[in-house]
């Protein structure tokens, strides 16, 4: 087993590699950067791109608004915002329409009550946005990998199928990063995706085009994919409310790629949403049968919920530090929670945090029941096809003859450096079983944690790529298979989004959601960006 000093040494070269690859592809990137008048999305005039899933749907069922009338509302402001912010890359609209027309003749035969269609089209109406690593008759399904550009959907993924069946009409499909597995949404199909609160700041990754969709006010709802982050942390930078369910509860059926092995557990399906109170039964929705593993009907009051909280990772040096205005976010809710609520609330220092990358690694390089091997990200690139070299791609793409993307290159070099075996992975494993035993018994079936979305706000383009582990402090949170909410805080003070992950125990996901219906009511969820 190497030792201390040998592993830190892997571990600065490995970082000083990222850093240099960030400031390459900072300086060639930087040149193709779009330019626009306004630093922000224009903001929201059209009443009805004010309301929720859950309100917009009850309009339409009592026939006080036309379907029609919402989806070409969504479709003006698509039109209008979309250029600028990039997120979904494949429109739907005719379709879309169609369907809308058809919701409302539906509705004037009046057959049927609003009691009875409440039940059998819980989102009767309501548009809805797909990242496009997930199937949708008819759209691409690349997951941004030139060599699957061709590639169109025959079938729906099984939770667009299920939201489809409860009444939602889809708008199109929203970009994601290359083979999802990067936080920005680049690739060299769709081009890169930008935060509607500052054009020039990434709006995250993997569910990047979900996720500044949603901010822009050009959807309500949305599906979105986590096996690192990738719900949350485009929730957090673009300040809307993103769910990591327990795991097994949503199937992830219709998706590429599509993760093998033990990944296949840690990899979540999910909502992604401007208003909280859309989470619930988004969930319910898409989660089908899984949705008994849950306890989605049990009442909870907030103030009976004990609350422990954790600022940052305890210093592990591969990841930056935290923002203050993070920690400030964060002060206050608990100020808030101990003072107008009058909860229990405990602050901790669960050592063990620090390793969060090293656990998420240990995740990733984890074999199947079966023994299964992990699909390797290298064998993704190639599509299964013919194999690439990544040192090969990497000059390539200094020349600008490479069909793939730096991040991309990067991890597929860098693939087999990372990955644990033997003795480190039982090392590493032990410390997640340790963690998990810690947590599980800390929150019981009455607690929340709340932590960092992020170590910092939304960065600008490209400066990912010398903050390459940064993701751990949602990744961690994938590899421990415990539910987690992304809630927004509002704006700091240069107008980027705040947030907060609230976490519970294994299939306490109703605790989480409680608490980000509380959070809206209480620190305004959703801002509108170009407000103010």
């Amino acid at each position: 087993m190497a030792s201390p000093f040998t592993a830190r040494v892997q571990l600065l070269l490995l970082k000083a590699v990222g850093f240099l690859i960030g400031l390459v592809g900072r300086a060639a990137l930087a040149l193709g950067s779009p330019k626009f008048d306004s630093r922000t999305t224009h903001p929201v005039t059209e009443p009805l791109l004010l309301l929720s899933g859950v309100q917009l749907s009850k309009l339409i069922r009592q026939r006080k608004v036309k379907c029609i009338d919402v989806i070409q509302a969504y479709i003006n402001r698509i039109k209008d915002v979309n250029p600028m912010i990039n997120g979904i890359v494949k429109y739907r609209f005719e379709a879309a329409e169609k369907e809308a027309h058809a919701v409302d003749q539906k509705l004037a035969d009046k057959q049927e009550d609003e009691a009875t269609l409440e039940k059998k089209w819980p989102f009767l109406g309501v548009p809805v946005t797909v990242k496009e690593a997930f199937q949708l008759q008819g759209m691409p399904n690349s997951s941004g990998l030139v060599n699957r550009r061709d590639t169109i959907s025959k079938t729906d993924a099984t939770v667009v199928a299920l939201l489809k069946e409860a009444g939602a009409i889809p708008l199109g499909i929203t970009n994601c990063s290359e083979l999802c597995m990067w936080y920005e949404s680049s690739n060299n199909i769709y081009g890169r995706s930008n935060n509607p609160y500052d054009l020039q700041h990434i709006a995250g990754g993997s569910s990047g085009g979900e996720g500044c969709t949603l901010a822009a006010a050009c959807s309500v709802i949305g599906v979105g994919s986590d096996i690192g982050g990738s719900i949350r942390m485009p929730a957090f930078f673009n300040g809307v409310f993103g769910h990591k369910p327990s795991p097994g509860v949503v199937p992830n059926k219709g998706q590429f790629p599509v993760a093998g092995g033990a990944q296949e557990w840690f990899q979540c399906t999910g909502p992604m949403c401007r208003y909280a109170e859309d989470l619930t039964p988004m969930l319910r929705v898409m989660a089908g049968p899984g949705i008994k593993k849950l306890k989605l009907d049990a009442k909870v009051y907030v103030k009976d919920l004990k609350f422990y909280w954790m600022e940052h990772d305890g210093g592990s040096f591969l990841i930056s530090k935290v923002d203050q205005d993070l920690i400030q976010a964060q002060k206050k809710v608990v100020a808030h929670l101990e003072g107008v609520l009058g909860a229990l609330v405990q602050h901790v220092k669960l050592k063990q945090m620090k390793y969060s990358f090293q656990l998420w690694i240990t995740m990733m390089s984890a074999k199947g029941h079966d023994g299964e091997e992990p699909v390797k990200f290298v064998d993704l690139l190639g599509d299964h096809g013919k194999p690439i070299n990544p040192l090969w791609e990497l000059i390539k793409w200094c020349l600008g003859l490479s069909r793939y993307t730096i991040p991309s290159i990067g991890l597929a070099l860098f693939e087999e450096k990372l990955k644990y075996e033997n003795e480190k992975y039982k090392k590493f494993k032990a410390v997640e079983e340790s963690l998990h035993k810690e947590l599980v018994e800390m929150l019981g079936d009455d607690g929340v944690f709340l932590y960092p979305s992020h170590p910092t706000v939304a960065p600008k383009h490209h400066v990912p790529l010398t903050r390459p582990f940064n993701f751990a402090y949602t990744g961690v949170f994938n590899a421990l298979g415990l539910p987690v909410t992304q809630c927004p805080l509002g704006l700091n003070a240069k107008g980027l989004p705040l947030g907060i992950q609230v976490v519970a125990g294994p299939f306490n996901d109703h605790l989480t959601l409680a608490v980000a219906q509380y959070f809206e009511k209480s620190f305004g969820g959703w801002v509108c960006p170009g407000k103010f």
